[in-house]
């Protein structure tokens, strides 16, 4: 396993008042499925994991993480741990675009190039946070590796492959739509992408002229050939660690979602639209896993906190308590009451 390049690089942001330059290092590495590219901001902390970032199609660690990761209140969380921001192979800035017959890595070989990138960083364990694809990659990687995993914070996964319906459906849509206007469908939904906000304007621009929009199709495909991840409730495949599931008030993944943290007036990106309340969920579950006990709650009801707290756990020899973190009995993740749906208005 080589390095293959390691650029220093200062994140572009405005400073809030006595803050100073946060310091990157993007690196590559080879995997048994080819390059993979991350970046780490931060040094690590004893005793601490490291967040880790993956990212959904049609975006890279930039487009999809930047809004939360510059948030104001998100700074007491990324002072307290190093992260990693992965690219998925061929999305980072830059990127050629690979030669025609190039055969993309599954998602299932994604999740298996982390090992490389840990082993590389000489890192044990990470707190997963992951959108879409990237939350089905780190969700696959957890049930392979649940030793290295302390938690997981997934936005809008579909553990589900495409039924015959869906595979139906997807092929006419792909007979009157372009690959950049089916991946707006699939980050967005229907009511924001005919409000043509300035953030759609802003994310269909950015799709559609991308230097490397051959590589995003390839992405794409994957994404669409995933397999089930036939999580089973008490049986051998399930998580073993705390997960939040974060799903926004209107995602098109909601469906596919069945128990989850609904983000209220966050569209399908929560992550874009309301990092306030996002950061302030995760700042809860971090708290449920032991960390950031003595944070500051400032946007979400501290008298709420009882109502929102779980003290249920997963199968396993963590008895860490979980915060915000809801599951389903039929279909995406293992653990607590069915169907619940919990919605946090700030």
């Amino acid at each position: 396993m080589a390095e293959l390049q390691e650029v220093q690089i200062t994140e572009e942001k405005p400073l809030l008042p006595g803050q100073t330059p946060e310091m990157a290092k993007t690196h590559s590495v080879e995997t048994p499925y080819g390059s993979v590219t991350f970046t780490v901001y931060g040094t690590p902390k004893p005793k601490r994991p490291a967040i880790f970032t993956y990212h959904d199609v049609g975006l890279n660690y930039k487009s999809c993480f930047q809004p939360l990761f510059r948030f104001g209140d998100m700074q007491e969380i990324i002072q307290n741990f190093v992260r990693v921001h992965v690219d998925a192979p061929g999305m980072e800035e830059g990127a050629p675009v690979f030669p025609l017959g190039y055969q993309y890595p599954s998602l299932d070989q994604l999740a298996d190039m982390i090992p490389c990138i840990l082993q590389y960083l000489n890192f044990s364990t990470i707190i997963g946070v992951g959108v879409g694809a990237g939350a089905y990659i780190l969700s696959r990687y957890a049930l392979t590796h649940p030793d290295t995993v302390e938690g997981l914070v997934l936005i809008n996964i579909d553990p589900n492959a495409k039924g015959w319906m869906d595979w139906a459906a997807h092929k006419l849509t792909g007979l009157t739509s372009s690959i950049p206007e089916m991946i707006l469908g699939h980050l967005f939904s229907q009511e924001e992408l005919s409000g043509n906000s300035e953030l759609i304007q802003k994310y269909r621009n950015i799709i559609t002229h991308a230097p490397n929009l051959e590589n995003i199709e390839l992405y794409w495909n994957s994404y669409n050939n995933r397999r089930d991840l036939n999580f089973e409730r008490g049986g051998d495949v399930t998580l073993k660690c705390p997960v939040m599931l974060v799903v926004g008030d209107q995602a098109p993944h909601e469906d596919a979602v069945t128990s989850f943290l609904k983000m209220a007036d966050s569209g399908g990106q929560p992550q874009l639209t309301q990092p306030g309340k996002l950061t302030e969920a995760i700042k809860y579950f971090l708290q449920g896993m032991g960390y950031m006990a003595s944070s500051c709650m400032t946007r979400l009801s501290r008298s709420r906190t009882a109502s929102l707290t779980s003290a249920a756990s997963f199968d396993g020899n963590r008895s860490r308590s979980r915060t915000l973190s809801q599951s389903s009995e039929s279909g995406t993740l293992p653990s607590g009451p069915p169907g619940h749906t919990m919605e946090v208005s700030c």
